[in-house]
């Protein structure tokens, strides 16, 4: 079974294919990736507008890029997925458009996924993957989520952030002390020289007792500390070091409460966050004394891309779910988790 995939919620255009064998296990044949982060630096964020129009521009070319790498042809396709939500309405528009489409002219059934599916599915793509059951810290610029995965569409939420995602508190932090965009990977890179302790920072609902985030206060508490103050190089690192231990603490003293309190000894951590040097070095470190294991997705698959959806859809096929007749297109872009069955 040959899957192809699509993904445009947001500012990046994916397309993949990945080919599940009878026997269960799959390969990733070829996946095609651009960003738009480059487009949208000069902005400071991303304009939908904009992303819309890229994702046009691009999806076709990839599509060739992604099959000439792998030597198949969208004849040996057996189905299409694409993600249907949660996202930008005009960027997840293209993408449900095309992939109906082409779905039409070829005759194929299609799979519409949820791209956090995706990201909580995505470390299966790695050379050592985890196995069902697993504890899963999705964190990125949109959502800071806790979930028990059981199985493909079985998934439980045990926490979430009550107000700004941790990916979000990143952004909005750096962008407060004048970094470029996008302003979380240019906070990390500034914090690597920034002094332990010299500027420390709230770690909000760190001792509430359940397993949900809060970082508004944290920005909040970032703007009242910088405000009126003339920073140097050295100064602003310290400041990026103090947001950064902030954020990471609590994300890894909630993620291992989960595995705790769970039983589980597996935590898989997914999400653009989950390429953050820190947040990977102190789960590491923490995972050794708890005797669990952590597994991350390839640093290319962490961002969003056509491999996770890819991947998606060919597991929720494999696990019984139907596909369905292409033609109708619906687009969810806001989309809870916790609606999603098999």
């Amino acid at each position: 079974m040959l899957v192809l995939g699509i993904e445009s919620s947001c500012d990046e255009t994916g397309v993949a294919l990945y080919e599940m064998g009878s026997d269960g296990t799959g390969t990733l044949l070829g996946h095609a990736l651009h960003s738009q982060i480059a487009m949208h630096r000069e902005y400071g964020g991303v304009v939908p507008e904009l992303a819309s129009r890229d994702h046009i521009r691009r999806t076709v070319p990839l599509l060739r890029q992604a099959l000439a790498d792998c030597g198949r042809t969208l004849e040996q396709v057996d189905a299409i997925a694409y993600t249907q939500g949660p996202g930008l309405a005009g960027a997840l528009l293209v993408g449900a458009a095309f992939a109906e489409g082409l779905a039409t002219a070829l005759g194929k059934p299609t799979v519409p996924l949820h791209h956090l599916e995706g990201h909580l599915l995505s470390p299966l793509l790695s050379a050592s993957p985890p196995r069902f059951p697993f504890v899963a810290l999705l964190v990125s610029g949109g959502h800071t989520q806790i979930m028990r995965v059981s199985g493909v569409g079985q998934y439980e939420l045990l926490g979430e952030t009550l107000d700004d995602a941790a990916g979000e508190a990143f952004d909005k932090t750096a962008k407060l002390l004048g970094l470029g965009y996008p302003g979380g990977p240019a906070l990390a890179r500034l914090a690597e020289g920034g002094k332990p302790g010299a500027v420390v920072f709230p770690r909000p609902m760190l001792h509430s007792g359940d397993l949900d985030f809060s970082f508004s206060g944290l920005k909040t508490a970032v703007l009242t500390y910088v405000r009126g103050k003339e920073l140097d190089e050295q100064a602003r690192a310290d400041v990026c070091r103090g947001i950064q231990d902030a954020i990471v603490d609590v994300l890894v003293t909630k993620a291992l409460a989960a595995v705790k309190k769970t039983g589980m000894q597996q935590l898989v951590v997914a999400g653009g966050v989950g390429a953050n040097r820190e947040l990977r070095q102190r789960l590491n470190a923490k995972a050794v004394k708890a005797r669990i294991q952590v597994y991350y997705p390839e640093l290319e698959f962490c961002t969003d891309n056509g491999a996770m959806i890819a991947l998606a859809g060919a597991l929720r096929l494999a696990a019984g779910a139907q596909a369905k007749a292409a033609g109708p297109i619906a687009i969810r872009p806001r989309w809870p988790l916790s609606e999603l069955t098999l």
